[in-house]
């Protein structure tokens, strides 16, 4: 989303920049976005397909001879046990990539059309409950509030490390800018977090708290503004919301007193907090995957919403805010399987452990055990669309030694892997600085309403596909025809009719009751272009294909190549944010409610002497971005992150090497005392792991560190999510032996 200046000598991007003109960004950029041009030029990344040869290795092919090839493969599969034998993968990176994102899709949608029962993504194992609470509460799983950072005077953070991923769901230019500035106002900020994070280094207060349990605390802080009378109805509220009574009813076993022994947050500190909370003018609580990937992630999601209602912070400035994105985005429907008025979960089940659908999904850890346990509806074909699930989810091991006994693996990726080295055939798609680019996702998060269209750098080459192009050819292929014979064009006008017939015939989006036909013959052109047109047309500024002349259209856009600013977060947003069926906020679900009774019994049991919790860098997204050489400088970053004191205890030492065990696996990873840590907690980095064989990343591989997700277990989950539990993961450490 931040606005860059590119500039070109000779066909290389030799300088990158941020731009202090955008009008979103003015300039900001982070280490990340600095490195466009070094994942251009990596002399690793793929530009032709590469097709498995019969010793192992790889070879170069030319388009023509990778769609022959993913045909001879994938269609004996699907012709002998169907669409229910393959399943895909989504990645990460598709989030950041115009073409994958708005034509994911095609491939998913389709592919399940044709009889795929679910996909997989890293969604179970980072925000899934986000996704959860936002559905259940606000009628939509993509459009929860966020902090209003310039208004407010209080910002509570659990979980989260906005210094580092600069806001999770929550999208500023410059995060730490905004913190700084609520305490230069006069404001506080809080930080909740087992480890003294780079933000709670820039905040008023840290609050270390035992990984798991935020849950409990977020129960104490609600019950503690109850008995202080710090409750009452916003009047901005009244008859907006459902289920507070209950909710602060369910807080009534779990006083500040009674939570203290297991989060390790002492009975004063809680009711200080809550207090401070209850006394600022303007409060708000925000969390994030910290939250999302522990053993109540679920609740204690669901908490900062009921404490930021319960508040009264919630549509109104300085509290939780409803954002108002400029494009409108299919997302923001119901999707198509949903058919009824309430949110379904658990609608059918994985074929081996039994685990509940949640979201269209099972739980990413479940695709090993698909893969490899015979019988009726074994996964025997994979699509891996720009993911690294070897490296990034739970269980990896077994996953890596699951890959190769499938019958096919096709991969659309940049880069030869970890997962893609068992692929059978790689799609390479383009690079950053090659394809247009456009967010949809982020801008839903965003404290303004903006728009940008940004141009490829590096002119378009027609002898090589878009990434949109192939997830429609393979898309076709799942439908029934040859892979070299899919018309990509016709394709793109059967998925996009879809989608406005879709939105046609669902209540409460722009085309709600419209002639389908008439809506898509006054569309123009083809692929993403096409699709953020129609985005914009039918967002709150567009021309409403027409009906609004004046209104905003993509190449109105495209005019202004440092962006539109359309509009400041602003209160009042709620009767059109909320989508549930009474059009309240709804606090109180069966989901919700039946988790209680087990993080009561959280209170009880004894808590593991050493827990394991994950972390991220500045430097690092996930796992691919590690093979870009300016990113890579510097301290080793995979470290196991240890307290003085239980260094001390466990025998370890700076910068020497300890063994890492849990019921998972275990790891052998270089010690980093620190005094960052609260005692009893151990701290890895995700996405690291590299240096295998058959892996083509240079860079990487030269700092392979370990992988955190040998030693995360499968099975544990956060119950209404099904999202795999990677913090607070009980573990044992002792010294390395020689």
């Amino acid at each position: 989303m931040c606005g860059l200046r590119i500039r070109v000598e000779g066909g290389t991007a030799v300088d990158v920049r941020g731009n202090a003109e955008d009008v979103w960004s003015r300039g900001h950029i982070c280490p990340k976005g600095a490195t466009l041009g070094h994942l251009h030029d990596d002399p690793d990344r793929l530009r032709l397909p590469m097709v498995r040869t019969p010793d192992g290795g790889f070879r170069e092919v030319d388009w023509p001879e990778a769609y022959d090839e993913v045909e001879r493969l994938l269609r004996p599969v699907l012709a002998e046990h169907g669409a229910r034998a393959m399943t895909v993968y989504v990645g990460n990176p598709v989030a950041h990539n115009l073409g994958l994102a708005t034509y994911i899709g095609a491939l998913v949608g389709m592919a399940g059309a044709a009889g795929m029962p679910a996909y997989y993504s890293p969604g179970t194992v980072d925000q899934w409950p986000l996704n959860v609470v936002s559905a259940l509460l606000f009628g939509g799983m993509w459009n929860a509030p966020i902090p209003d950072l310039s208004r407010t005077d209080y910002l509570m953070v659990l979980g989260a490390n906005p210094a580092v991923s600069q806001g999770s769901m929550l999208s500023a230019p410059d995060v730490v800018g905004s913190l700084a500035a609520i305490r230069r106002r006069g404001g506080k900020v809080v930080v909740v977090d087992p480890r003294r994070t780079e933000t709670a280094a820039r905040a008023s207060a840290w609050v270390p708290i035992r990984p798991g349990t935020d849950a409990l605390l977020l129960f104490a802080l609600l019950r503690a503004l109850v008995e202080g009378g710090a409750i009452s109805e916003a009047p901005h509220l009244k008859g907006k919301v459902l289920g507070l009574e209950e909710a602060i009813a369910l807080s009534e076993p779990f006083s500040p007193e009674r939570v203290s022994a297991a989060t390790g947050v002492d009975a004063g500190t809680i009711r200080s907090l809550a207090a401070e909370l209850a006394a600022a003018d303007r409060p708000v609580l925000y969390s994030r995957i910290g939250l999302c990937t522990q053993e109540f992630g679920t609740l204690a999601t669901w908490l900062v919403f009921v404490l930021n209602v319960a508040l009264g912070s919630v549509d109104r400035l300085g509290g939780a805010l409803f954002t108002k994105p400029a494009v409108w985005s299919p997302m923001f429907m119901k999707p198509p399987d949903q058919t009824t008025d309430r949110w379904e979960f658990g609608r059918f089940f994985s074929r081996v452990s039994g685990a509940p659908e949640v979201l269209g999904q099972f739980p990413v850890g479940c695709l090993a055990e698909e893969i490899d346990t015979p019988g009726d509806g074994q996964i025997r074909a994979l699509i891996c669309v720009a993911g690294n699930p070897v490296v990034s989810a739970p269980g990896s091991r077994r996953l890596d030694e699951a890959l190769p006994r499938l019958d096919v693996m096709i991969c659309v990726d940049n880069w030869l892997n970890e997962t893609t080295r068992h692929a059978d055939v790689i799609l390479p798609g383009l690079s950053p600085l090659e394809r247009a680019h456009a967010d949809d996702l982020y801008w839903m998060y965003a404290t303004a309403s903006c728009v940008k269209w940004s141009e490829p750098v590096f002119a378009e080459r027609p002898d090589r596909p878009g990434e949109w192009e192939l997830l429609l050819r393979l898309a076709g292929a799942a439908l029934g025809t040859p892979v070299p014979d899919v018309d990509v064009a016709a394709m793109d006008d059967l998925y996009v009719q879809g989608l406005v017939a879709t939105a046609c015939a669902t209540e409460g989006t722009p085309l709600t009751g419209r002639d389908a036909a008439a809506a898509f013959a006054s569309l123009e052109g083809r692929g993403p272009e096409r699709l953020v047109d129609l985005g914009i047309r039918l967002g709150p500024w567009g021309d409403d294909l027409g009906v609004r002349p004046g209104g905003l259209t993509l190449a109105d856009v495209r005019r202004h190549p440092d962006g539109l600013w359309l509009a400041d977060l602003d209160e009042g947003r709620l009767d059109d944010a909320v989508t549930t069926p009474s059009g309240c906020i709804e606090l109180i679900h069966p989901q919700i409610v039946d988790d209680i009774p087990r993080l009561a019994a959280r209170l009880d049991r004894e808590s593991p002497p050493l827990v394991l919790t994950s972390r991220r860098h500045l430097r690092s997204n996930n796992s691919w971005m590690h093979n870009v050489p300016a990113l890579m400088r510097g301290r080793e970053r995979c470290t196991l992150l240890v307290h003085p004191d239980d260094a001390r205890d466990l025998g370890l030492s700076d910068a020497t090497s300890a063994t890492v065990e849990t019921d998972g696996g275990s790891v052998d990873v270089v010690v980093q005392v620190s005094a960052e840590m609260m005692p009893g907690v151990v701290s890895l980095p995700h996405g690291w792991g590299h240096g295998r064989p058959g892996t083509m990343l240079a860079v990487a591989n030269a700092h392979p560190g370990v992988n955190a997700n040998v030693l995360n277990p499968v099975g544990v989950v956060d119950v209404p999510s099904s999202t795999h539990v990677v913090n607070g993961v009980p573990c044992r450490v002792r010294p390395r032996s020689s």
